[in-house]
């Protein structure tokens, strides 16, 4: 796709950030299942949810301005997910409280990915004067912000504590 202004730029992104969504998902699904901590595979089984309905979302708004929702592959993610199997799912790491530690660090990389992404289209989508995809990009965006400030609350509330004493 030819971007010549802002809208083009904002459905790139769209696209780009479906594609993340899509990579990042099944990531986290895999994630949650080897996870110990129960409140950690808990949210973890929320974020992949809440990573589908996102995706849900972006392919909508795609839809409504006439793009596929599948028309970009994101790069980024792909690094990101590529690391996450790498320092998590793939690596040998003896202690359940390490690995839990492990896990929540690759899975905020994934989500602050995701943050900065719907953060901008929201941008966009304001400036584009979009207002039913500015606000269901914002509904995204908060949704996302919460599950990292939730992954935050897990790690410094106990994980962290007792990968330490590992």
């Amino acid at each position: 796709m030819s971007m010549n202004n802002l809208q083009d730029l904002y459905l790139d992104q769209l696209q780009d950030l479906y594609s993340a969504c899509d990579q990042s998902r099944p990531v986290t699904a895999e994630l949650a299942r080897i996870a110990s901590d129960p409140e950690l595979k808990a949210a973890l089984e929320a974020g992949a949810e809440g990573i589908e309905r996102g995706k849900d979302i972006l392919a909508e708004l795609c839809q409504r301005h006439n793009v596929a929702p599948d028309g970009e592959h994101c790069k980024g993610m792909e690094g990101l997910v590529t690391e996450a199997r790498k320092h998590a799912l793939e690596a040998d790491i003896a202690d359940d409280d390490t690995r839990d530690a492990a896990i929540i660090t690759q899975y905020q990389r994934l989500t602050h990915y995701a943050i900065a992404g719907y953060g901008c289209v929201a941008a966009f989508a304001n400036r584009l004067g979009l207002q039913g995809d500015a606000a269901a990009l914002a509904d995204c965006l908060e949704n996302t912000r919460g599950g990292d400030v939730h992954m935050s609350r897990i790690a410094e509330g106990g994980v962290n504590k007792a990968a330490a004493q590992a």
